[in-house]
């Protein structure tokens, strides 16, 4: 579509120059005024003449009368001037002649841009803190990211993807005076991730007091807590030891995770790399003048700013979230020299981001403006928030088991012959999970419901990815097609075509907002679309043999559209189910 908006565009502007040779316009910036029309009957594209009303000096109604004479194109079939506006049908014959076979020649590479080559975007998602389980609340960075990721990737950029794990902080004091107190290496190394969790749990109890199970605070603990994390700071062995093997049981668990979801990353350069890279950052600050000391803490004074101070260091000199963060940011400067660098992280977070951005501006680096903070809504269950720390989550793994469960139920009713039917209800199980939490605009709150999540009916990921195998099967049974000119013939056809190709424009779009619910409404448009299509029309049974030609090329587009759409957000192709 962006094509056909491009050459319906100079033909605008051409047309505008015949009725005023003095106006001066950009097919540029004509283009991005069409619209799409509210009810298919009116158009394909609509151009709205009021906003030449100013270059022509006429009335809308007046311009659009005077242009459909003088609009001419292979890509339009009917100009109509209604109430100022020029609505306008796209030739089926081009369709036909050009967009099927551009959608069939470039294959995997239909609908990618170039507008990111030469270029690096540098991704930190997903990273998680370590000894906790990944539950649902990571999947919103961990799926957002890497589909942001795979966008920038299918636009040309260099992409480096980075899991920046938090591996240090006062949460690993916690466990360390919990595992010291409570702990059994042995448990533990059974038990893994869930064990630690457990243990994470037993110490806030124990910090905060829980009257449900007659638990009295002790707030002594907290100290302790903090105490443990700073001598791990000054290099204590014993504790740092104890660190090292919780932070290796929780990768252990973290990746099976991600090799569900299909995800890798480049690197896993977690906060604990920085230690010796902060104190360059803070002195540069201290040396600036922009550090200050408040009750024995650092901090940056934003209130010029309307923002809170930004801390850097503890009253014990411990380090925090910002100061890693800024010394990270300058680390990836050095080794990537990136064009955009992006965050994605919850809504909670904005704050954060926005002192440390200023913090890095104030210090003087010229690539502040470079740095993106990408917010997605938070996750509650049943209206409360989730808490590592009170057990309240949804483990991603629980997850995954109930959803693959559910789909090899179905399959064992359905096809319990199905080839590696294992793999394909992993694919179609988690598939499920992602496709759900990917549907929805990511700045929205989602009040997680395991119901819904699982559902396997209407607007689903278990639908696409059956229209996808439904497309591949078709392919199957064809076999060879004869090399015949493509047509057009119905409704359902054009309707298909002109919905494929709008997918480069829904790359822009998603790449621009950083929204990757462009991709998975615009999956099941197509979706939608080409179930009409096979619903409706003969394909391999079709008595012309160039009619049955051209509805097989038409169903392989489909396939690779669809295919290409999967790959930008994390959804795996299944051509059996």
């Amino acid at each position: 579509m962006q094509t056909i908006k491009s050459r319906i565009a100079e033909k605008i502007v051409s047309a505008v120059v015949q009725i005023n040779a003095e106006a001066q316009l950009n097919a540029q910036d004509v283009a991005a005024m069409l619209e799409y029309p509210p009810d298919s009957n009116m158009g394909d594209l609509a151009f709205p003449c009021f906003k030449l009303s100013k270059v022509l000096r006429r009335s809308p109604v007046q311009i659009a009368a005077a242009m459909t004479e003088l609009l001419n194109d292979a890509a339009i079939d009917t100009v109509e001037a209604v109430n100022g506006y020029l609505n306008i049908k796209i030739s089926n014959t081009y369709l036909a002649q050009s967009v099927l076979p551009e959608i069939l020649d470039k294959k995997e590479n239909y609908g990618a841009q170039e507008f990111g080559k030469g270029k690096t975007v540098v991704l930190d998602y997903s990273s998680p803190n370590l000894a906790k389980p990944f539950h649902i609340g990571h999947l919103g960075t961990t799926v957002i990211g890497h589909s942001i990721k795979k966008l920038h990737e299918f636009a040309g950029y260099r992409c480096v993807g980075i899991n920046y794990i938090g591996d240090w902080g006062t949460q690993f004091g916690k466990l360390i005076v919990a595992y010291k107190k409570w702990g059994n290496r042995e448990e533990v190394e059974n038990g893994g991730v869930d064990a630690l969790v457990d243990l994470y749990v037993r110490i806030n109890n124990a910090i905060s007091g829980n009257e449900e199970i007659g638990i009295v605070a002790d707030p002594s603990l907290a100290d302790e807590a903090r105490a443990e994390f700073h001598k791990m700071e000054m290099g204590d062995e014993e504790n740092l030891a104890l660190w090292r093997w919780l932070v290796k049981l929780s990768i252990k668990a973290n990746d099976k995770i991600y090799q569900q979801l299909g995800i890798t990353f480049d690197s896993y350069k977690g906060e604990s790399s920085y230690t010796e890279d902060m104190p360059a950052q803070v002195a540069k600050l201290r040396e600036m003048g922009l550090l200050k000391i408040d009750d024995g803490a650092s901090l940056v004074d934003l209130s010029e700013y309307g923002m809170p101070p930004c801390l850097i260091l503890k009253r014990d000199g411990s380090s925090l979230y910002p100061t890693r963060d800024i010394a990270a940011a300058y680390d990836r400067k050095q080794l990537y020299d990136f064009d955009k660098c992006i965050y994605v992280t919850s809504t909670q977070q904005i704050l954060h981001f926005k002192q440390w951005y200023k913090v890095v501006e104030l210090m003087g680096y010229d690539w502040y403006d470079k740095l993106v903070h990408v917010p997605y809504g938070t996750v509650s269950i049943n209206g409360a928030k989730l808490a590592t720390r009170t057990g309240n989550v949804v483990l991603l793994k629980d997850l995954f088991e109930a959803a693959v469960d559910k789909v090899r139920g179905i399959m064992d009713e359905k096809n319990p012959n199905l080839e590696n039917k294992e793999a394909v209800a992993e694919a179609i199980g988690v598939g499920a999970i992602v496709f759900y939490y990917l549907t929805n605009n990511r700045i929205k709150d989602i009040n997680f419901s395991l119901e819904e999540a699982l559902s396997f009916e209407g607007n689903t990921g278990p639908y696409v990815q059956y229209t996808y195998a439904r497309a591949c099967s078709v392919l199957s049974r064809a076999g060879n097609v004869a090399d015949a000119p493509v047509q057009i013939t119905t409704e359902e056809e054009a309707a298909l075509v002109k919905t494929l190709c709008r997918f480069g424009e829904r790359v822009c779009s998603a790449i621009a907002d950083y929204e990757p619910s462009y991709i998975t409404r615009f999956i099941l448009d197509v979706a939608a679309a080409f179930n009409r299509f096979y619903h409706n029309c003969t394909i391999l049974g079709a008595d012309d043999p160039a009619v049955r030609a051209s509805r097989v090329k038409l169903t392989e587009a489909t396939k690779i559209v669809l295919g290409n759409a999967f790959d930008l957000i994390c959804l795996s192709k299944t051509e059996k189910v």
